[in-house]
C-alpha cells in the first residue's frame, strides 16, 4: 500500500492533478472487492470455511491424500472467496492437521502447495483473484469467454499440483482429532444469501451500489467485526495504483515503451512484470497500454507464481510459515522458489504454445 502511495505521489508531480483523475477509478471493482471481502470475513468469523474444510479432511487418514485434500480445498476456496482469504482461512487448518498428527516435516511443502493452489485456483473465476476482478470489469469480458481464456492454464495447474502432492508426500497413516463446532443457523443462512448477492454483483446481475448499501447495513447489525476485518490496505492499494497507472498512461515516452513491449509478447511481459511489482499492480498498470486482455489476463495470473513478491498472497503464506517456524525462512524461500519458478516456466511454455 505504501509503495503504491509513493508511486502515485511521484507521478502526481509529473502529471498535475486535474479533472481527468476522476476517470482513473474503477468504482465497480472496488465495490465488488469490498462486498466479497466483507461477507467472507463474516463467514470466517463463524468458522464456516474451517468447519467445511475439516469435515472433508477428517474423511482421509493418509498423509498423501490428506495434504492433497488440504491443497484442493485451498484451490477451490480461492475460486469462491479470493486467494488471500482462502490462504488466511485454510493455512491455519493445514498447520493444525500437521501439528496434531506430528507431521510438521511436511509443513513447508504443504504451505507452498496451498499458496500455489490459491494463486492459480482463483484464476478461473472473475472474483478468484483481485486482478481478475479488475480486468473482468475494465474490459467488460463476457463471463464464458473469461472462463474459456483461463481454462487451459487452470487445468495444467490442477495437473501439476496433483502430481507434486502425489510424488513428494509419502502415504503415511494419520490420526486427526475430532472437534465439535456448531454453526449459528440464522446468521449462516443470511451470510450465504449476502455472499450470493456479492457474486451476482460481480457477474453484473445486480448494480454494485445495491451491495454497498445492503451489506454494510447488514454487518452493522450482525457482525461489526467483519467490517473492521476487511482488507482496506488492499482496497487502498487499488486506489493508489489507479492514480499511478492513469498518470503513467499520460506520459508519452512511457506509453510508447510499454505499448511496444506488450505488442511483442503481452503474455510473457506481463508475467515478468509480476515478478517485480506483483500481479495486481501489473494488471492495473499494463491494462492502460494494451487491448489484448486475453494474454494479459493469463500473464498476470500465471505470473503470480515465481518470486515471493509476485503475489501478495505469497507474502501471507511466508508470514504464516515463519510465525510457526522461526529460523527456517531461508530453507522455505529456497523450496518456494524452486516449485514456483518450475510452475511459472511450465505454464508460460504451455500457454504460449497453445
Amino acid at each position: 500500500m505504501f509503495v503504491a502511495f509513493f508511486a502515485a505521489l511521484i507521478t502526481c508531480f509529473i502529471v498535475p492533478i486535474d479533472k481527468e483523475y476522476l476517470g482513473y477509478f474503477d468504482l465497480k471493482t472496488l465495490s465488488c472487492l469490498f462486498c466479497v471481502l466483507c461477507v467472507v470475513c463474516a463467514l470466517k468469523n463463524i468458522k464456516f470455511f474451517y468447519i467445511l474444510a475439516k469435515k472433508i479432511v477428517a474423511v482421509f487418514r493418509n498423509a498423501k491424500i490428506c495434504i492433497l485434500a488440504l491443497v484442493y480445498i485451498t484451490f477451490i476456496g480461492s475460486m469462491l472467496i479470493a486467494n488471500d482469504m482462502a490462504l488466511l482461512t485454510f493455512l491455519p487448518l493445514g498447520f493444525f492437521v500437521l501439528k496434531s498428527t506430528g507431521k510438521e516435516k511436511h509443513m513447508a511443502f504443504t504451505f507452498i502447495m496451498q499458496n500455489i493452489a490459491a494463486n492459480l485456483g482463483g484464476m478461473l473465476t472473475p472474483f478468484g483473484n483481485p486482478q481478475n476482478l479488475y480486468l473482468y470489469s475494465k474490459f467488460e469480458i463476457p463471463t464464458l469467454e473469461f472462463m474459456g481464456i483461463m481454462l487451459l492454464p487452470f487445468l495444467v495447474a490442477v495437473a501439476l499440483i496433483t502430481l507434486c502432492c502425489l510424488v513428494f508426500i509419502p502415504a503415511e497413516p494419520l490420526q486427526v482429532e475430532d472437534e465439535v463446532i456448531k454453526l449459528p443457523k440464522g446468521r449462516t443462512v443470511i451470510y450465504l444469501v449476502l455472499f450470493a448477492l456479492s457474486i451476482l454483483i460481480v457477474f453484473r446481475g445486480i448494480p454494485y451500489w445495491v451491495g454497498l448499501i445492503v451489506i454494510p447495513i447488514a454487518m452493522l447489525f450482525l457482525d461489526r467485526k467483519a467490517l473492521c476485518m476487511v482488507d482496506y490496505p488492499l482496497l487502498l492499494t487499488f486506489v493508489f495504483f489507479f492514480i499511478f497507472s492513469g498518470n503513467m498512461a499520460r506520459i508519452a515516452p512511457v506509453k510508447e515503451l510499454f505499448s511496444t513491449l506488450l505488442e511483442k509478447n503481452t503474455l510473457i511481459f506481463s508475467a515478468l512484470s509480476c515478478q517485480f511489482i506483483s500481479n495486481v499492480p501489473s494488471a492495473i498498470l499494463l491494462s492502460q497500454f494494451t487491448e489484448n486482455y486475453a494474454d494479459l489476463l493469463v500473464g498476470v495470473n500465471i505470473g503470480g507464481t515465481g518470486t515471493l513478491i509476485a503475489s501478495l498472497a505469497s507474502l501471507i503464506t511466508f508470514s504464516e510459515y515463519t510465525r510457526h517456524n522461526p529460523g527456517k525462512s531461508m530453507g522455505y524461500i529456497i523450496k518456494f522458489s524452486a516449485f514456483n519458478f518450475a510452475f511459472l516456466i511450465i505454464l508460460a511454455i504451455v500457454t504460449s504454445i497453445f
